[in-house]
């Protein structure tokens, strides 16, 4: 099966290809939430030199919600053109890092951090939010190594380490009886989306 992987939920964007037991291709840049010029460019270098694929699996975060809408959009394109079919998988599960079992956390903004535990490529707890003290207290002295896609002041153990396009191409292969074309493909939310009612805005003066 030939496997296309987009990633895009952290400021590491990544593409691979996998197909049968050949050794994989990727690609990994700058992802940029207000740029993604580098994506396609290397996503039109990646198709010239494959072709079409069988499948596309994405990254759904949590993440940078910009990019992974871009990642789901794309394929979604590209699933027009090629008939392929398509599988999302949680960025976090695809975390490059040699633990089997690891913990993830990230900044949720508000003030509030999100927790997960992953197994064997997936979600076993989470994503859980919670305030920095709760989070100290549920990762200190933990049997497992943690991990952030972006440095966390508040939180030193924490390793650094990058969602992985090839490590989501391996995912799919792995999970490939499990494809359903009817699942929509959803970003990962980490709350509901917080809206903002506009004030009403008052009559002008008249003028005499």
């Amino acid at each position: 099966m030939k496997i296309l992987a987009l990633e895009l939920s952290s400021v590491q964007g990544s593409i691979a290809w996998l197909d049968g037991e050949r050794d994989p291709f990727a690609v990994s840049f700058s992802n940029d939430r207000k740029h993604s010029g580098l994506f396609f460019e290397n996503l039109q270098l990646t198709s010239q030199q494959f072709g079409a694929p069988d499948l596309i699996v994405v990254g759904l975060g949590p993440g940078s919600h910009a990019g992974v809408r871009i990642a789901v959009a794309t394929a979604v394109g590209l699933r027009m053109a090629s008939g392929a079919k398509l599988m999302g998988v949680p960025s976090i599960c695809a975390i490059d890092a040699e633990a089997r079992e690891y913990c993830a956390i990230g900044d949720a903004r508000r003030h509030s951090y999100y927790f997960v535990r992953v197994s064997a490529g997936k979600l076993i707890d989470g994503p859980s939010l919670h305030s920095a003290g709760e989070l100290e207290a549920k990762i200190r002295d933990g049997p497992l190594p943690v991990y952030a896609s972006e440095s966390l002041a508040q939180f030193p153990q924490a390793i650094v380490a990058f969602p992985s396009a090839r490590r989501l191409g391996e995912l799919a292969r792995d999970q490939a009886d499990e494809i359903s074309d009817s699942q929509p493909l959803e970003p990962i939310y980490l709350r509901e989306p917080h809206i903002t009612t506009p004030k009403a805005s008052r009559p002008s003066a008249l003028i005499s």
